[in-house]
């Protein structure tokens, strides 16, 4: 591969769905050091942005999809793996 290739969080956020967005953040979260449960967890909770890094636009992607959303798609991916 000859080319540069160039990332756009823009265009990532429109392919992505709600798992990739999670894991993303949760990604940039525990690079950065945090633990990654304790600050998803408090964002859930009060809903206040600053729980998530801005490292890798984390902050950036986690407000693309509501937090309803994102409550759902953890419940039915551990209720999926409980059941198992």
């Amino acid at each position: 591969m000859k080319n540069t290739m160039k990332f756009s969080v823009e265009e990532y956020l429109e392919q992505s769905n709600q798992r990739d967005i999670l894991l993303y953040v949760f990604n940039a979260l525990e690079e950065k050091g945090y633990n990654p449960v304790n600050q998803l967890v408090g964002y859930l909770i009060s809903g206040d942005p600053t729980y998530i890094t801005t490292y890798n636009d984390a902050r950036t992607m986690i407000k693309k999809v509501e937090r309803d959303e994102i409550l759902e798609e953890l419940l039915t991916h551990y209720m999926e793996c409980v059941k198992k």
